[in-house]
């Protein structure tokens, strides 16, 4: 008897990247921050195309109201809407910390790559990276805003000047994390079998990393983003807050804060604002980065 058993159809292969989004989406607190990041993201960008008053629209007659219907977050001492501030603030200090994010990515996964795979750098770039580590990062950063301020002010504007000034200052100072995660992946990644091979056949070195190294890197790269984010977000408040940051005219969150400081007993509401603005976008990222950091390492997915 022959058999006439037909056999079982086959499975498509699942992609990685579709593993990924099933692990990411069991993650409640990553799904909800995304969720809260996105909204923030696409309510600060679209958010002037629609709202009826601008951020610097200055009317003496309506300064220091409660918030109503008009003005869900009430209006300043000159009368500007704080949510027409909040929204440009939130362009500005969400733009500074991926165009800081991005900066720092750069030059850590750079330095991590040349540390990990030439061992006749690793030791010139860790002790370089150490040194970065042990700077006291915030007065430096007051330093750069004193030294480079009015040059670059001069050179690009005032606006445009101390966006490129505050995204290279917390740019070049924060990529060490991301260099030390990075050196340590690729150490071991290039010890495994298919590099080796890759090796053996002739492949050049620039082809290895670019192939073999760089796209098994990826992951801690990618939860660094979301870190190097929030961390941007937070520095560039902190140095508005302190009066170092763009012009008192240039809403940020961190000049919001500052100029409600004077007005805390009177509109408590104006610090409130700011505040949890910075905290619900710098939590979020956080939640983000921990289940994309789940998500995409596979000793740990599915648990």
């Amino acid at each position: 008897m022959t058999n006439t058993a037909e056999p079982l159809p086959q499975q498509p292969a699942r992609s990685k990247w579709r593993d990924v989004w099933d692990q990411f989406i069991k993650h409640k607190g990553a799904l909800i921050g995304g969720i809260i990041f996105f909204t923030i993201v696409l309510l600060v960008m679209v958010g002037p195309w629609v709202w009826p008053f601008e951020a610097n629209e200055v009317n003496i007659r309506l300064r220091n109201q409660n918030p109503s219907w008009a003005h869900p977050f009430g209006t300043d001492q000159l009368g500007r809407d704080t949510f027409a501030r909040m929204i440009a603030g939130g362009q500005t200090s969400i733009s500074v910390g991926i165009a800081a994010m991005a900066l720092s990515l750069t030059l850590g996964t750079l330095i991590g790559v040349a540390a990990g795979y030439y061992r006749r750098l690793d030791g010139v770039l860790m002790r370089f990276t150490d040194l970065f580590l042990s700077l006291p990062i915030l007065p430096v950063l007051l330093v750069m805003m004193l030294l480079f301020r009015e040059p670059l002010s001069e050179a690009y504007g005032p606006e445009n000047g101390m966006f490129v000034l505050i995204v290279v200052s917390i740019g070049i100072t924060s990529w060490m994390p991301t260099a030390r995660i990075v050196r340590g992946d690729v150490i071991a990644l290039k010890e495994r079998e298919f590099v080796l091979a890759a090796r053996s056949i002739g492949t050049k070195d620039r082809q290895i990393i670019l192939r073999h190294i760089l796209p098994n890197v990826l992951s801690p790269i990618l939860v660094s983003a979301t870190l190097g984010i929030a961390n941007a977000i937070i520095t560039e408040s902190a140095l508005s807050f302190l009066g170092l940051g763009f012009p008192p005219d240039f809403p940020t969150w961190g000049r919001l804060l500052n100029d409600a400081v004077n007005y805390l007993q009177l509109y408590p509401e104006r610090v409130l604002w700011p505040g949890l603005a910075i905290s619900l976008t710098v939590l979020s990222i956080n939640y983000l980065g921990d289940g994309l950091r789940d998500a995409m390492d596979p000793r740990i997915r599915g648990r």
